[in-house]
Formats: structure tokens, C-alpha cells, sequence
């Protein structure tokens, strides 16, 4: 029989594991982007990401991030690439906040390694971090760092390898149901494929059969602080972490670069914006001032002023879960989007359900948290 032709609108992170995984099934694949695979514009950018497998988000995540944990190192094997450090994760804040409680709450009911600190044993084992009186930290020693961009591309060019057709700066200005399948329209041209699947991140409201998805783009800056000791701040002796505090909350990453700790911010917000199109490429001098301030306060070992600052976009949800389904009202199309800050780490184990949904409409894990139908 004839392989089914697949088309995927989109390759961010999720576009290009789904165009993986349908290429590993030895499906035909044509991919397409506005940009190329690893720009700096989307949910892929920044450098790195964060991997944990303890979830504060609900224990309906733990298989899938046992799977995308699998698929990560066959992603590495294949390509040769090093993607994804476990360097262990911190949780910090007080033992009553909601996200310790919930990650507590995570690991003993899925019996899932962890070991819980007061400030006093945070401070002798992790000193990079300042911990106030009465805080504590939970550590996921299964957690890491993974490098976005690298990652991006190394799925595209596995999949580009295995026979999918990948077509970067082709954006995707119409697609049209046909009695086969559907027709795309990019550039002047036209494919038609069987099975749409749109992974559009933060472009969901400007794609086509998506307008007025309730994904809602959002400006993320991240900054980095040059560390006083670069080895006491690598990967190797310093965790991610999600610290949780009243004046400074904040995702911290392990140095990478060979000079800063970044950090993302999450106490001075995520303003909206129009369009990823419409993304301003600068912070303000407040913005900057106030991340300093967060860095002074809980990272004694950082100089407190950024020496890089750098701003992309991602898609986000009304409950913060993502989009994963069919596309009500049109047969033969799957969306996954508005991943809400905490899709890549479980980009692959996406793209397997993708190419579930493709290839079979059905796939053996629960989507029941995930149904488009629950903001129709």
C-alpha cells in the first residue's frame, strides 16, 4: 500500500519531532516555515530549556516525560548530537507554596526520586543559590538542561534523512479541503498531502483553520549574569531550578556559554503581544533593573547586571495545557500548540502522538487533558 503524505506546518521543536517521528515510520513528510528550523523568534530560542521528570503541572505528565526522556537519547544516538545534561533540578520556595506542594505531591505518588532540603542543607549543597530562612528545595535528580536550538535542527536533519522533504522560509498563506486530503498553499505553490498536522507555537492565531484558537502569544525575555566562578556554575555542579519566591520568582540554568547563568524571569510577568512577528528584540531599563535585583537577592555567586539579554515568544492557554487533537469541524487535521512554557522537554513524546494521530487517529496515551474542544 501506498504511504499516507504528511503534511506539517511549522517547525519549532514540535513540527520537527513530529516530522521525525513520521519519517522514522517511513511516511512521506514535507515540512514547512516561515523561517528555518532553530530561529530565534519562537518557543525554540534561548539557549536552553528545561528537562524534569517530577511535575508540578499533574502526574498525568510522568509517562510522558518517561517516553520523551527515551526519545531524547535516541534523538542523541541517531544524530550524534549532546542534547539533553542531567544535571538534577531544584524546586525552591516555601513548603506551603503551591508548586512545592505539588511537586512533593508528584514524586511520592509516583515514587519518583527526590530528596527534600531545608535551607541550611540547600546552602552546604547547592551555595550558588540563596535560600531564606524556613525555605526549602526539592531536588529532582533526573532533571537537566537541554539545548533548544541544536535540538531543533537535529530533528529536522534526522528526519531530512530519513526521506522527509523540509521547507524552510515557505510560509503557509491557505489550506483547502480536498475529497483526498487537503491542499497547501505557500509561495505561489501548491501540495496537497492526506493528513494535516499544524504545530504553529505562537503563530496559532495567524494560521489558517486556527483563527481565533485560544493560544495567546507572549513575550519572554531571558537575561544572563556572568558567574565569579564559571566552574562552581556548570551544568556540572549547578542544577536548573524554578525558584519560587514573593519578590524574585525565576527559572535559573547552569552555564552553558562559558560565562553566564541565565535566567527567565517569572515575578515581573509575560506581557501579551499581537503577533511573534511584532516581537520587540530589547528589554527596558525597569525590566533589567528588577531581573539585577532578583540576581543580586538569590544568586550570590553572579554579577548583578546582564551581560545578555535576549527575548522570544511563546504560545499560551487559558489553563496553561496545550492544544492536542483533532481540529474541530475539519477531518484529516491535527493541531498541537500553546504549550505554555513547559512543552519542550516533552517535544518528542509529542511528535510520537502526532504521528499516532496521523497515521492511526488514534493514539494509546490520554489527550483528555489536552482537547481542543475545551475552549469551544
Amino acid at each position: 500500500m501506498t504511504q499516507p503524505r504528511i503534511g506539517v506546518v511549522g517547525t519549532g521543536v514540535i513540527g520537527a519531532m513530529t516530522a521525525w517521528r513520521l519519517a522514522a515510520r517511513g511516511l512521506h513528510v514535507v515540512a514547512f516555515d516561515r523561517y528555518a528550523g532553530g530561529h530565534d523568534r519562537g518557543a525554540s530560542a534561548g539557549e536552553s530549556r528545561i528537562f524534569r521528570t517530577i511535575y508540578k503541572e499533574g502526574g498525568e505528565y510522568v509517562p510522558l516525560l518517561r517516553r520523551a526522556g527515551e526519545l531524547w537519547r535516541e534523538l542523541e544516538k541517531t544524530t550524534g548530537r549532546d542534547l539533553l545534561t542531567l544535571c538534577g533540578g531544584l524546586t525552591i520556595g516555601a513548603p506551603d507554596h503551591p508548586d512545592l506542594v505539588a511537586v512533593r505531591a508528584c514524586a511520592e505518588d509516583h515514587d519518583l526520586p527526590h530528596e527534600v532540603l531545608d535551607a541550611a542543607g540547600a546552602a552546604e549543597r547547592f551555595p550558588q543559590h540563596r535560600l531564606d530562612p524556613g525555605e526549602i528545595a526539592v531536588l529532582d535528580p533526573n532533571a537537566g538542561v537541554l539545548r533548544p536550538e541544536p535540538s531543533v535542527q537535529a530533528a529536522l536533519a534526522e528526519a531530512e534523512r530519513l526521506g522527509a522533504e523540509i521547507r524552510p522560509y515557505s510560509p503557509v498563506t491557505g489550506v483547502r479541503r480536498t475529497a483526498a486530503g487537503w491542499l497547501i498553499t505557500t509561495g505561489g505553490a501548491t501540495v496537497e498531502v492526506d493528513h494535516l498536522v499544524l504545530t504553529p507555537g505562537p503563530w496559532a492565531r495567524h494560521t489558517p483553520l486556527l483563527h481565533g484558537i485560544a493560544v495567546e502569544p507572549r513575550l519572554i525575555t531571558a537575561c544572563w549574569f556572568a558567574a565569579r566562578d564559571v566552574a562552581a556554575h556548570r551544568p556540572e555542579r549547578l542544577p536548573i531550578a524554578v525558584r519560587r519566591h514573593p519578590e524574585a520568582g525565576f527559572s535559573c540554568f547552569p552555564v552553558l556559554d562559558g560565562v553566564g547563568v541565565k535566567i527567565v524571569p517569572h515575578h515581573l510577568g509575560w506581557p501579551a503581544i499581537d503577533t511573534p512577528e511584532s516581537l520587540p528584540r530589547n528589554a527596558s531599563v525597569e525590566f533589567l533593573k528588577a531581573a539585577s535585583a532578583a540576581a543580586a537577592r538569590l544568586l550570590p555567586g553572579v554579577r548583578p547586571d546582564p551581560v545578555r539579554v535576549t527575548t522570544f515568544t511563546e504560545g499560551f492557554t487559558p489553563d496553561d495545557h496545550a492544544i492536542v487533537g483533532a481540529v474541530p469541524g475539519s477531518p484529516g487535521a491535527t493541531v498541537l500548540t500553546g504549550f505554555s512554557g513547559h512543552g519542550f522537554k516533552l517535544a518528542p513524546v509529542f511528535g510520537e502522538i502526532a504521528a499516532d494521530l496521523a497515521e492511526h487517529g488514534t493514539t494509546r496515551y490520554d489527550l483528555t487533558r489536552f482537547a481542543p474542544s475545551r475552549f469551544t
